[in-house]
Formats: C-alpha cells, structure tokens, sequence
C-alpha cells in the first residue's frame, strides 16, 4: 500500500544517503591520515597539493548534500522566506552559466545560451531562489551529460499572463518514460543504477519544483529520450506588466567563453591592522579562523567563552582600542554567543559583532540577530565571506 511504498522510498534514500555521505568521508579520513602519519607521503609536494585538493572537494560534496536536506526541511515546513523585487533575469542567468562554466569545463562539454527572443528587462521574483533552481537543473544536465554540451534557452511566453520560459536542454544519457513520474518525488530515485553512477541525493529536482511553485511557477520535463537527451522546463511569472520593459539583448545562441568565468574569481579582502576578537571553544575551528584573519593581516585576540569575551571586548572600549569586529561562536560553554552579545548590547557595546555557528536551520538567523548580532556567517567558514563580513 500506499504507506509501505513510502517507507520504502525512504529506506532507499537513507541507503542511497549513507552511501554518498560514506564516499567522501573515505577519501577525507583516508588522505587525512595519509598526511597525519605517512612521512613518504607528506616529503613529495605534489601529494600534498593533491591529498588538500581532494579533502576540499569531497567536503563540498558533502555540505552540498547538508544543503539539499534542510532545503527540503524548510520547504516542507513552509518555513521558506521569499524576497521578491525586481532583477534582471539575464543577469541572473549570466551568473549562473559562469558559476557552471568550471564543471562543464571539467566534463569538456559546451555550455550555451540561447535567447529565443526578447525578454522583459527586470522581472519581479526571488533571485536567490530562481538562481538555486537553475543551478540544479544546469547542475544535473552537466552531471549527466558525457559529450555534447548544454544549451540554456529563455523566451517570453504568454499564457493569460506574461511568463518567464527557461529551458535546460542537454545531450546527456536521457530518462526513461517510465521513470519520467518519479523525478519530482522527494525521497525517490528514477533509476538506482544511475544514482550510484553519477552521485548525488536525487532531491534537486524536488526542491527545484517546489521552489518554482512557491515563485507561482512550475519545473516539468518536456522530452527525454535514453541516449539522446533532455530538455526541462522552468516557467514563472514576470510580475507586474507596469514596471517591465523588454530586454534589447540580441536572440540567438551566444556561445560562452570557455576559459575560467572572471565572474567566480575571489576578490582579495586585506584586514591589515584590524584588531579581531575571536570567541570559540572549538579548537581545530579556533586554529583555522585565526590563521585566515592572521594571514590578511589582522591582529586576533583568542578567547574560549562567551563570558571572556564580554570582559576583554568592554575592556578594550574602556581603553580606547574597541576591536573592529568581535566573531562569536553562538555554541561555547561558560556563557554562550547569544548570552554574552546580548549583555554586551546591554552595556551599550555598538561595535560590530558576527555570529559563528553552524546552525544552519530556518531561524537561526534571525535568533543571532535578535541577540544582537550584526551579522551571521555559518559554518564551515568560508574565507571570503567572513571577511566580507567583517569588513561590511
């Protein structure tokens, strides 16, 4: 029945899951240790740099599919925020093609887009929201696609109502029609084999359709043929007629720069001179955010617990040196993150505090910034966007 198909399916996910999580810890534990212990390993450079490499890699596997769960958790919780306003929908495209350009370079596949004609030049949406949609879906086209390439196509489509038409069409391995049905479901997998293939949590298409609904639009497949390829489709509103004016941008096939996308490059952020105090308990973490903040110049001071924190912050007020920016961990024993900012508001400290936790569910945001936090970055700390934090 109905009951026991859908235990199934999630036996099967929790399975499929334990699989993609045990993969890459693997190849981290294992390059780890390789480089804790073996002295032949550690005295060639190159085995280094390519042990550092796959660490990383395999991490972001790994917080990619952290990623996918809880924005299924949200999703299904209606705990999903949209902020909606007016962007320009092939700046938002563009941003994408460049963010994937490195992983179709990586397969040697093309990656195209084709404006079939003119679009509205601002429509009113989510940008965040429609950019994660076309991430998994050029995401997938990629995964699954050995030769040829991908082609992005936009147009405007009327249907009692301006529509936004975004297609993603690869030369991949194509579906089944069988499996066609199940792609949409969460906790199902069109075709096992593949799963275990290419990789990946089979909730991207999930997510992208129910992101696409909440924008009042839809993700469907269009065609899909085994061998041939795929073509999905993503369909949303443009918004109020009012505030739009058409795009001047040239239809046809624009082929892309295939070279590394300038657009992903990281811009270098100096804190020279800046002093940061730095509030966590954990210590490998400890080691690592002050060796980053030491690297570009910043001049740290390092304590384990809120309670230290509150004291050395209004003390350095007190003498006329208060830190340009206190980074507190929201998890530490004594007195946590949340305690110790709120006090510290409460002794009128203004200066700039950033939540460090690696809670990163519905609402902890907002519980950081109602403790008094001017800023939030989750964990695992990503270099520039803490600096960029800091320096906000």
């Amino acid at each position: 029945d109905a009951a026991e198909s859908a235990n199934r399916s999630k036996s099967e996910f929790l399975a499929n899951m334990s699989h993609e999580i045990r993969t890459p810890m693997t190849a981290i534990m294992g390059y780890a240790e390789l480089l804790a212990d073996d002295e032949s390993f550690i005295s060639d450079p190159n085995q280094i740099v390519k042990a550092a490499k796959t660490i990383y890699r395999n991490g972001e596997h790994l917080m990619s599919l952290i990623n996918d769960i809880l924005d299924l958790t949200k999703i299904e919780n209606d705990k999903l925020a949209l902020e909606l306003a007016a962007y320009s929908p092939i700046v938002i495209v563009k941003e994408v093609l460049s963010l994937m350009q490195i992983r179709a370079n990586e397969k040697q596949i093309s990656l195209d887009l084709k404006i079939v004609e003119r679009i509205p030049e601002k429509i009113i949406t989510d940008p965040i929201r429609l950019r994660q949609i076309l991430v998994n879906l050029i995401g997938n086209a990629i995964k699954f696609t050995e030769r040829g390439g991908v082609i992005l196509e936009i147009r405007q489509v009327v249907d009692r109502e301006l529509l936004l038409e975004i297609d993603v069409v690869d030369s991949g391995i194509g579906i089944e029609l069988k499996n066609q049905s199940h792609l949409f479901k969460p906790f199902a997998q069109a075709d096992s084999s593949v799963t275990r293939r290419f990789g990946g949590t089979g909730l991207g298409l999930t997510i992208s359709s129910r992101l696409a609904e909440i924008l009042s639009g839809s993700v469907r497949i269009v065609e899909s043929s085994p061998g041939i390829g795929s073509r999905f489709r993503v369909t949303i509103p443009v918004g109020d007629l009012n505030q739009l004016q058409i795009d001047s941008t040239n239809s046809g096939i624009e082929k892309r720069d295939q070279s590394l996308p300038k657009a992903v490059s990281q811009q270098h952020v100096s804190l020279k001179g800046q002093r940061i105090l730095l509030a966590e308990d954990g210590l490998d973490n400890k080691r690592l955010i002050e060796f980053l903040l030491n690297k570009e110049g910043a001049i740290v001071t390092v304590v384990e617990n809120g309670q230290l924190a509150v004291e050395i912050a209004l003390q350095a007020v007190e003498n006329n040196e208060e830190f340009h920016a206190i980074l507190m961990d929201m998890q530490m024993p004594v007195m946590d993150g949340y305690e110790a900012t709120a006090l510290l508001r409460t002794k009128g400290y203004s200066g700039r505090i950033i939540a460090l936790t690696a809670h990163a569910m519905t609402g902890d945001r907002e519980m950081c910034l109602a403790s008094g936090c001017s800023d939030y970055v989750s964990k695992p700390v990503n270099a520039q966007n803490l600096f960029a934090a800091i320096n906000a």
